[in-house]
């Protein structure tokens, strides 16, 4: 495909921006009336457009249904202090499309389509971007396997399909979550890493379970000890162990999540010490023990930061201690907000401001 320079839109006569309750957000509730559309066949990526939210037509035997080629990316929109909408790192997260695309045999979506297929599907919904505090656009790009064929095979054809939605942020309080020690969500040389939709599916059954017994999430531990902390639900950990930041080290276990990247270089700004590496129950134990364990919570693009109030291991409680305005995790969540919204200088060029 040539560069992009237009797409072809075709706008929805019927909004249905007026059946939005803005004060009860829940997360994937509410879809936005347009989203963006591009087929690749024939080697290359057609025509893109933009189009009323609807429907699509697809045969059963398409590939996707059968074999799990399946990717999509969590993005978010926010309106800034003086008006305009930011789509924040957009660069960032297109990396990590195309390595989820890569891993699941599928052809990479080119950075200029990509980014004007945001730019102008947002700019078409703008009214759709909330204005309130830790509400936001909820953007989810998609590309699956929509070739019509059920043998066993790579597809050759796939649609991009881009929708949005006017969301809160997940996990309005403190979680409880349990150690997940029997079932495991990725292994080495698995697509941990990669954003499939095969990661999601075969999480539900023991989340289901833990939270029949009470928990808001589980801790994934790795495969093979089950004693090394990987992630919690959809999010990423973080520990602030002796005052300092301590997150595992990314992995092909564990995603490459924008706000855990993020959160790390405020952190870093802002001078407080951070680790990558292992943390493990041994550790955990131990530090918790010693009161060296001031805080633990997890980051991703729906949830933004959502702390821990206790960690269920093994059938043991271990309830982690009050949180204030100056807990790390609430500082960083200010410095997060406070770029997105334009209220701080944006240092590191994340954000891209819808024209």
């Amino acid at each position: 495909m040539e560069a992009i320079s237009d797409i072809r839109i075709t706008p929805t006569m019927t909004s249905k921006i007026d059946s939005v309750d803005w004060n009860h957000l829940e997360f994937g509730r509410y879809v936005s009336d347009h989203m963006f559309l591009c087929i690749y066949k024939n080697g290359e990526w057609q025509e893109p457009q933009v189009l009323p939210f609807q429907n699509l037509s697809l045969s059963p035997t398409t590939l996707a249904l059968h074999y799990g080629q399946s990717i999509f990316e969590g993005m978010k929109a926010f309106r800034t202090e003086d008006g305009k909408i930011n789509i924040f790192r957009i660069e960032k997260h297109h990396d990590r499309l195309n390595k989820s695309l890569a891993r699941l045999c599928m052809p990479p979506v080119p950075y200029d389509l990509f980014n004007t297929a945001l730019q102008e599907l947002v700019r078409l919904d703008k009214d759709w971007v909330p204005a309130s505090e830790n509400a936001a656009l909820y953007i989810r790009p998609i590309v699956f396997a929509s070739e019509a064929k059920f043998g066993v095979k790579i597809s050759d054809e796939y649609h991009f399909l881009i929708i949005t939605g006017p969301t809160q942020m997940l996990h309005q309080k403190p979680i409880k979550v349990k150690v997940e020690r029997q079932f495991i969500r990725a292994a080495k040389g698995g697509t941990g890493f990669a954003k499939c939709a095969g990661n999601y599916g075969g999480a539900f059954y023991p989340t289901q379970k833990a939270k029949e017994e009470g928990f808001d999430q589980v801790i994934w531990m790795d495969a093979f000890e089950h004693e090394y902390f990987e992630e919690s639900g959809t999010m990423n950990m973080m520990f602030v162990i002796d005052g300092k930041l301590v997150t595992p080290h990314i992995s092909d276990s564990i995603l490459d999540g924008i706000t855990r990247d993020s959160l790390l270089q405020i952190a870093q700004e802002l001078g407080i010490a951070t680790e990558e590496r292992p943390v493990g129950i041994t550790e955990f134990k131990k530090a918790f023990a010693e009161g060296r364990i001031s805080e633990v919570f997890g980051a991703g693009t729906a949830a933004v930061i959502a702390p821990i109030s206790s960690i269920s291991i093994d059938g043991k409680v271990y309830e982690l201690p009050p949180y204030s305005n100056n807990s790390i995790h609430c500082v960083l969540k200010q410095e997060l907000e406070a770029i997105r919204s334009g209220k701080k200088e944006d240092i590191w060029k994340w954000n891209s401001i819808v024209k």
